[in-house]
């Protein structure tokens, strides 16, 4: 869906840069306990991290996970990939493409401790546009909480609010965002126009999202890095500069709004 490009931001933002550890490497990836973490089969990982054994064994082959630790033909896995395969599944519920999660992976060093790539997907969650949810015509009427003409469900799209999917009446919706797809229904807007202020806003968002994201990487995030503070710590100050970076970008479009009614009243008097 479009949240995917708003998102790409976010994942940037959420790609600390990790300090390197001491251990034995495997194929470019290092284990940092000299006695062996890995004692699980590749069923009991696919059991721990909910996926089939084959879809493991296709993630290794692109180079998610680290290789197994060997003793003679058998493979054992342990806490780092069951780290990178929890994130690749977060990253997969987000909607992202397996290409898109290769390079979010390319980002997090071979170096990382299972802590780190944890720490990575908890510092995810805040950033991340809500889950989209598969919803056939009749349930998404429900949720709008009112019938829905052809044209309606046009505009929800242009509004980026749903997405077709291949099967008939059956759409990806954006949860967060039906409630104000619906009030733009309500104002009889013509698409064209929802069509003009979605193209301005998706620029806009993705510049202040550009610029907020070297201010948090280059000025804030060395410093939460340095001071040792739990991850659990971290994770509470990034999910509230969320909201209030929102909240500043609401404030200041308000104000701008006002300023630019301000001007136009000026200029006809």
């Amino acid at each position: 869906m479009e949240n995917r490009c708003r998102t790409k931001a976010a994942l940037s933002i959420v790609t600390p840069t990790l300090s390197k550890s001491k251990g034995r490497v495997l194929n470019g990836f290092v284990t940092t306990n000299t006695t062996p973490a890995e004692t699980m089969s590749v069923e009991q990982l696919a059991s721990r991290v909910g996926m089939t054994v084959r879809t493991v064994r296709f993630y290794a082959g692109r180079g998610l996970i680290p290789p197994p630790r060997r003793e003679g033909r058998n493979g054992f896995y342990g806490p780092d990939h069951i780290a990178r395969l929890e994130l690749v599944r977060e990253l997969q519920g987000h909607g992202f493409t397996l290409s898109a999660i290769e390079g979010y992976l390319e980002n997090i060093p071979s170096t990382a401790t299972p802590e780190q790539v944890a720490l990575h997907r908890t510092l995810l969650a805040p950033w991340m546009a809500d889950r989209p949810e598969e919803l056939d015509r009749p349930s998404l009427e429900l949720r709008a909480g009112r019938p829905l003409t052809d044209d309606d469900i046009e505009m929800l799209i242009a509004l980026g609010v749903v997405e077709p999917t291949p099967a008939e009446d059956v759409f990806q919706v954006a949860p967060a965002h039906l409630a104000v797809g619906i009030q733009f229904i309500e104002t009889d807007m013509p698409i064209e126009v929802a069509l003009a202020s979605r193209k301005i806003f998706d620029e806009a968002g993705k510049a202040v999202a550009r610029e907020i994201t070297e201010v948090f990487r280059t000025m804030w995030w060395p410093e939460l890095r340095a001071s040792g503070r739990p991850p659990e710590d971290i994770t509470a100050l990034v999910e509230r500069f969320k909201p209030l970076t929102i909240q500043a970008l609401v404030t200041a479009y308000e104000s701008a709004v006002d300023e630019s009614k301000r001007e136009s009243v000026r200029r006809r008097t």
